[in-house]
């Protein structure tokens, strides 16, 4: 009697018509061990089979990308002989299971895949987000998951020697079951080192290194395409643990080994573990990998061939090396105090197979696994929305205690709490760090830094996903022009709910239609990243959240900074006051924090009068004249103004004549606008004019005061006190 049950089939994720496939392919039976390879390989997080078709639509060429998307991270050409190679991965669902420990595996596992390419890591940001703390039934919940992803992502990035120089913190109740945490890093590599994920060499040994293999992690890749339930919190096992100090080991010492010249090729054991580093080294390469359990360093005792080739315990790598040269990879690591081990070999038949003391536990062909596994063109109706078109009647009397309540909300309040648990300095490459408009990081040995940003909005992506993607990557690309730097390439990561629900594949889709057409407008092509979907707990999806890292560069001078600097400077607005009406404000942070309804359309943007915003900014910041430069966006005019005043240093302004109402014309969130001071309002008109670009005068520095005339005059201290307490008496109500 067959021991794959119609029951076996489903506990592993596979569909009725995916296991006949794998009968097909395998032209028989499965093995249980098998079995579970293909439901990992197989598996949303690691196939992409719902997202494939759709993100081949992305711009992924320019002069400057070196390596696209396949491989563990992209690379662009900075010049001088170096590259950078950067991407950006989700750990979602293991952070809300285990938050300490899935942040902080997160962190680890975007490490790997930047050293794994022959890159040094030299900066990491986060992107996260969480249900409200103060929600009566759930706040308690939201809070303890806060504080564990927050010293989870510390705790590895601090020991491992990162600086986590940026990123975003975001809350809503959509995420009240499902929160999320998305990791960036960055590392730098001379060109003519860059290394592959291949199993090259017939005959070549392939070689296990890192830590021990252990139990932690099994079925984490099916785990994190599944979505959440009552029974989820018993999915702790399927959690992996991290170790940030040996993690810091392997680093040098698979960097040590790559310049040894005895490496071939290199992949971190990521997702699926062995599975997945075996199988798609060898269908990269087009071989074959032979290996044998017995040779797999492991820390428990029985494990099984199912249990060792689904584990995901963390630090690990798989290489292959020139044979002949294996003792030259074993000194090395002994010398670091890592395991290494042969487990196998390369062959020419294009087959895994996989034994177990001599025994044939599994064979399968490299390709079904890593390019065969289904692609589904999952049907897409309308983008799910449940809101009105039209804006409730609304008023306001007291502009500065909406100011004061918008700047102590969750989403905009100081986030100081969270990354003072950082250690954002260390290497002394950071030139801009969290708090910015875009984070700052020098490349030493080029005379070039780079600029990222990391940028999301769930409220703009369901009003309307298409636009709302444009938004995010306008705005990810006009924070980095704000510091100077030119935007050059971007990596994403798409969060959404559940694709087999027509309405939230639409937000899918049109999301990534829409990231394309303004990835492709801003030059900015997309060189990785990573889709996370079934991100849904009891039937309730997130917002559809695509997130977008971009990079820039610029010379490595004195960054810009985003606060005012001292007294009797010219404030200039330029962009233009932005027109926005009702309907275009139904998705701002006023509306959600004051009003507490969503309705209408995001902000419209032009992305023509985006670009040409930009390219001024950047022309005003070469040119010296910006003495601080801060973009407008979540909460429009009035936030930006007094987020430029927190060092001290405020100013009285008058906006240009405008029909819009009061409330609108602060805290609209129309894009393309930037609140700038400079010694030389002449000579930033006289340039902006030339680009086209409105610019207005619209004010001076003062000491101690922002004061709008007409609609509201306060002290700093009055605005910026319950901004940077907020979030730490939020967490500890």
């Amino acid at each position: 009697m067959s021991s794959i049950t119609p029951e076996v089939v489903a506990a592993h994720s596979l569909t009725p018509d995916e296991y006949q496939k794998v009968l097909s392919l395998l032209g028989r039976e499965p093995s249980l061990t098998e079995l579970g390879i293909f439901s990992v390989m197989w598996s949303e997080h690691c196939s992409y089979k719902s997202s494939k078709i759709h993100l081949k639509k992305l711009p992924t060429r320019s002069q400057l990308v070196i390596l696209g998307p396949g491989e563990n991270a992209g690379i662009i050409d900075i010049g001088h002989g170096y590259g950078i190679a950067f991407k950006i991965e989700s750990h979602n669902h293991p952070s809300f299971i285990e938050p300490f420990q899935g942040a902080a595996t997160g962190v680890g596992g975007i490490l790997r895949d930047i050293f794994t390419m022959g890159a040094r890591p030299i900066a990491v940001l986060d992107s996260i987000r969480f249900g409200p703390l103060d929600d009566p039934q759930t706040g308690p919940r939201n809070r303890r998951i806060l504080e564990g992803v927050v010293a989870g992502i510390a705790h590895y990035g601090n020991c491992f020697g990162v600086p986590t120089v940026g990123g975003e913190c975001v809350f809503h109740k959509s995420y009240d079951g499902n929160p999320l945490v998305n990791v960036f890093a960055l590392g730098v590599i001379p060109k003519d080192k860059i290394f592959f994920g291949r199993a090259e060499g017939i005959g070549n040994p392939v070689i296990y290194v890192g830590a021990k293999t252990g139990r932690d992690g099994i079925h984490g890749a099916t785990m994190a395409s599944d979505e959440f339930t009552e029974e989820s919190k018993q999915k702790r096992p399927n959690v992996q643990m991290g170790d940030p100090f040996l993690e810091k080991l392997l680093l040098e010492a698979c960097i040590e080994a790559m310049h040894s010249g005895a490496v071939v090729g290199i992949q971190d054991m990521g997702a699926a573990g062995l599975t997945c580093s075996t199988s798609e080294m060898g269908s990269r390469a087009g071989t074959g990998v032979e290996i044998d359990l017995m040779h797999v360093p492991q820390r428990e005792t029985g494990m099984t061939p199912y249990e060792i080739m689904l584990s995901e315990s963390q630090e690990r790598m798989l290489l292959v090396a020139e044979k002949g040269r294996e003792q030259e990879i074993f000194d090395i690591f002994d010398k670091w105090g890592l395991d290494a081990a042969t487990v196998g070999v390369v062959t020419d038949d294009g087959m895994l197979r996989v034994r177990n003391h001599g025994e044939l536990i599994a064979e399968i062909n490299n390709r079904d696994l890593a390019d065969e596994a289904p692609l589904y063109d999952r049907p897409h109706t309308k983008p799910h929305r449940n809101v009105p078109m039209e804006a409730p009647a609304f008023s306001s009397t007291d502009l500065k205690a909406d100011l004061i309540n918008l700047l102590s909300s969750g989403d905009l309040c100081s986030k100081r709490w969270i990354y003072e648990q950082y250690d954002y300095m260390v290497r002394t490459n950071t030139l801009a760090g969290p708090g910015g408009d875009a984070a700052i990081v020098r490349i030493k040995e080029t005379g070039t830094s780079v600029a990222v940003s990391l940028d999301g909005n769930g409220r703009y992506c369901y009003l309307d996903p298409r636009e709302g993607a444009k938004l995010v990557v306008a705005e990810a690309c006009r924070n980095v022009s704000t510091v100077g730097a030119l935007p050059v390439a971007a990596t994403n990561n798409l969060n959404f709910g559940n694709p087999q629900r027509p309405e939230i594949m639409a937000q899918l889709v049109e999301a990534i239609e829409g990231m394309a057409d303004a990835c492709t407008f801003f030059e900015t092509p997309i060189t990785g990243g990573n889709v996370s979907l079934y991100n849904e707990t009891l039937g309730e999806g997130i917002l559809p959240t695509p997130v977008i890292g971009i990079v820039g560069l610029l010379p490595t001078q004195a960054p810009v900074p985003s606060r005012f600097q001292a007294e009797g400077l010219t404030v200039m607005l330029l962009g233009g006051i932005g027109s926005s009406d009702e309907t275009h404000f139904g998705g701002t942070q006023y509306a959600y924090v004051l009003l507490k309804q969503m309705w209408g359309l995001p902000p419209a943007l032009d992305m023509a009068v985006e670009k040409n915003v930009h390219l001024a900014i950047r022309e005003i910041v070469a040119a010296g004249l910006a003495a601080s430069a801060h973009d407008l966006s979540d909460g429009g005019f009035a936030v930006a103004l007094a987020e430029a005043s927190f060092d001290g240093i405020g100013a009285v302004v008058t906006l240009p004549s405008s029909p819009l109402r009061p409330e609108l014309l602060l805290f609209h969130e129309a894009p393309s606008r930037i609140l700038l001071s400079t010694h030389s309002p002449e000579e930033v008109s006289k340039l902006a004019d030339t680009l086209g670009v409105p610019v207005s005068v619209i004010g001076k520095t003062i000491k101690g005061q922002v004061v709008i005339e007409g609609h509201l005059s306060s002290t700093i201290e009055e605005l910026q006190q319950p901004w940077a307490s907020a979030l730490e008496n939020a967490l500890h109500a």
